[in-house]
């Protein structure tokens, strides 16, 4: 008799534990998803920010593009470059290519 009675505790204490642990991965399912959510909120706020910024480049580089000034070349040609040697660590060396195109923008072919 003490065994059944020791066998209908411990299958009340495993109901109990089965109960408890089905809540908490209720609740953390329950969580994931508010997080998932806010996460593709997040992740839709930042695409359409970059989708508008995007659109404002170009249109302003269609607009620089269609603006054909004679001597004004070279000039476009150094805006589209990144100048910047920090920014670069990784690509080859074009510091001989970027002195070549400083030096025409400042002194253009005369044809």
């Amino acid at each position: 008799e003490s065994v059944r009675k020791w066998r209908e505790e411990q299958a009340q204490q495993i109901a109990a534990r089965d109960a408890e642990a089905d809540e908490k991965k209720k609740e953390w399912q329950a969580d994931a998803k508010k997080e998932l959510d806010d996460w593709h909120s997040r992740q839709d706020e930042v695409l359409s920010k970059n989708k508008a910024a995007n659109r404002e480049a170009q249109e302003e580089f269609l607009q620089d593009q269609q603006d054909s000034k004679p001597g004004q070349q070279w000039e476009k040609i150094c805006k589209l470059c990144d100048f910047n040697p920090k920014n670069n660590r990784n690509t080859r060396d074009t510091s001989r290519m970027i002195s070549i195109f400083l030096q025409l923008k400042q002194t253009p072919l005369v044809r």
